[in-house]
């Protein structure tokens, strides 16, 4: 699938959902409860053990969009697509990391922080900028940095939660990364993936009000 329209259906979707485990086993179910809850663009990170392996396997799931994270150099995002990544995310805005995957027709989602990061992400051709760590400033930077440049593509990744989310996008994001309140290691310690599905779900029928 090319660039264009991957990153049309990550922004129809507007959830992303980050996958970061300390094992791999349970990557793949995980991924199958999160669709079944309406989530269709998954990230796996590149700290994610077997990471590489467990993008394959998530290309299996029909109707997910897989994609990788934590990524901070091209060969990286070069490998990752090659193992089937449909959208590479990363941590920092890295110029080599945006030709790369555009090298490949993918949609690259760049971090940064800073005014002037976030201008220079987009600049250089980043499809949407990851504001990040969004938690550590809130809804009140976002929409600070949102006022002069209402035009740049923006999703808010960190502190995501299904009481704040309508927030983030009813003030413009784009999209929204999300890990922790989609991504319950209580629950997956439980193999509780009906209340992964439940809490997916819910996050869904949030940004839809």
């Amino acid at each position: 699938m090319k660039r264009a329209k991957l990153i049309e259906l990550i922004l129809e979707a507007k959830i992303i959902a980050i996958i970061r485990l300390p094992y791999s086993e349970p990557v793949f179910e995980v991924a199958k409860a999160l669709h079944l809850g309406g989530i269709k663009a998954i990230e796996v990170t590149m700290g994610t053990p077997n990471a590489l392996e467990e993008i394959n396997k998530l290309s299996q799931i029909g109707g997910v969009i897989p994609g990788v994270g934590s990524v901070i150099d091209a060969k990286t995002a070069e490998v990752a697509i090659e193992a089937g990544a449909q959208f590479v995310v990363t941590p920092v805005s890295k110029l080599e990391i945006i030709q790369m995957a555009h090298q490949y027709e993918k949609p690259v989602l760049s971090g940064a922080m800073t005014p002037s990061e976030i201008l220079q992400a987009y600049e250089w051709g980043t499809d949407v900028v990851k504001l990040f760590p969004a938690a550590n400033f809130g809804l009140s930077y976002f929409k600070a940095i949102k006022a002069p440049i209402p035009h740049l593509p923006i999703m808010p990744t960190g502190g995501v939660t299904v009481e704040n989310a309508a927030d983030w996008i009813s003030n413009g994001a784009v999209c929204l990364g999300v890990g922790s309140t989609l991504v319950d290691k209580k629950l997956i310690e439980k193999r509780d993936f009906r209340g992964i599905t439940a809490n997916a779900k819910k996050l869904v029928e949030a940004i839809k009000n």
